[in-house]
Parts: structure tokens; C-alpha cells; sequence
């Protein structure tokens, strides 16, 4: 059996599904703290530029929460992470409600809609933060209003960036994704997580690895 690691805790700063989701299929034990961070956007604010560092204050935000704390509990290794939907320069948050979800797939029709997915780990023992941001090319199919209507009535994705889910029946949408991780549009991108994460020093493989009896 491999030698039990000492390894840092493993801390989601989110408390959406969809990432929680996500990272479950890494298999390791995390979790989840809820970012104390002001989403708004700051004047002039670019989307990708809003992604990132909403990413990084998340992060550090929940960081922040483990400070002063008993020195067991103060090795952990936090994720952050924010996706901010980009068409043309402008940002689509979560509709949140059917008429902006309408207004939001009505801009998208037939144009290419950026997904810029940030993503931030830190690690408060060491003071360290480490980040990285994916983008993915979403070209969506022209919609007519009876397609939307009806979309959105079946899903209902108003806690989605764009207003249509990827996983889900938004898929018929689009026309076509240009990515290079399939996870990145859905809220969380693995492949840069599990890089990150062997940055800050937790290597899923050897923690599933010596998990294992």
C-alpha cells in the first residue's frame, strides 16, 4: 500500500452544482465554502478581465477564512473559478429570469458567443495563488423566436451564463464548440484544475492513489 501523503484539504469556493459536480469526478474529498466576493462588474470592465478576477478574489476570499485558525486546518488548497459569457466585448451574467434569457439568446442568434472560464487555486500556508483562464468559441445556430421560447421553457437555465446549458438540451443551440477541454464550458475546467493543482502541491493521482487500501 502507498505511503499515506501529507496533503492539504481540498476547498471548493463555490457553491454552484455545476462545479461541484465537476470536481467530484476527481474522487478526492473536498469542501465547500461559500466566497464572500461582490460580483459586480467595475466600469469598463472587460469580460475576460472580470473573469479572472472574480476567480481570484473568490479564491483568496475563502483563503482569507482559514487564517488564524488551528495550523491542522490551515493547510488547505482553495479553488475559485468564474465564468463570464463574452459576446462582442459585452458581458452576459445569469439571466436569472425568462426575459433576459430571451433578450440573452436573441443577441446570441447566429453569432459566436466567448466563454472565458478563470480559475484560481490558493494556498494560504504558503501565500501563494495560482491561476489560469480558458476560453471556449461557442458558435450558436440562427434561432428563431419560437426556438427560444420553447427552449427555455423545457430547461429553464436562467442560472447559466448565456442562458443555455451545454449539458443539457441548450446543446441543439449551437452549431458548433471549439475547446480544449470539454469540461471548461459547464464551469469548471479539469484539465487546468488538475494542473493547478500539482502547482500547489496536491496530485490527484497520488492522493487516489494512496487512499487506495
Amino acid at each position: 500500500m502507498p505511503d499515506k501523503l501529507p496533503s492539504p484539504a481540498l476547498v471548493l469556493g463555490s457553491t454552484s452544482r455545476y462545479r461541484r459536480e465537476l470536481l467530484e469526478r476527481l474522487g478526492l474529498p473536498f469542501e465547500i465554502r461559500a466566497p464572500e466576493v461582490d460580483e459586480t462588474p467595475h466600469a469598463g470592465e472587460a469580460p475576460l478581465a472580470l473573469a479572472v478576477r472574480l476567480a481570484e478574489a473568490k479564491a483568496a476570499a475563502v483563503a482569507a477564512s482559514f487564517a488564524g485558525t488551528d495550523a491542522t486546518m490551515r493547510d488547505v488548497v482553495v479553488i475559485g473559478s468564474d465564468q463570464v459569457a463574452d459576446l462582442d466585448g459585452l458581458a452576459l451574467g445569469k439571466p436569472l429570469a425568462h426575459d433576459k434569457a430571451t433578450a440573452q439568446l436573441r443577441a446570441m442568434s447566429g453569432r459566436t458567443v466567448l466563454f472565458h472560464t478563470a480559475v484560481a487555486v490558493a494556498r494560504p500556508a504558503t501565500g501563494q495563488c495560482w491561476q489560469a483562464v480558458d476560453t471556449v468559441k461557442v458558435h450558436m445556430r440562427p434561432l428563431s423566436a419560437q426556438d427560444i421560447e420553447t427552449y427555455l421553457r423545457l430547461e429553464q437555465p436562467y442560472d447559466c451564463a448565456g442562458s443555455a446549458k451545454v449539458e443539457g438540451l441548450g446543446i441543439v443551440l449551437i452549431d458548433r464548440i471549439e475547446s480544449d477541454d470539454p469540461t471548461t464550458l459547464v464551469g469548471l475546467s479539469l484539465i487546468t484544475v488538475a494542473r493547478l493543482l500539482r502547482e500547489a502541491g496536491l496530485d490527484v493521482l497520488a492522493q487516489r492513489a494512496a487512499a487506495q487500501p
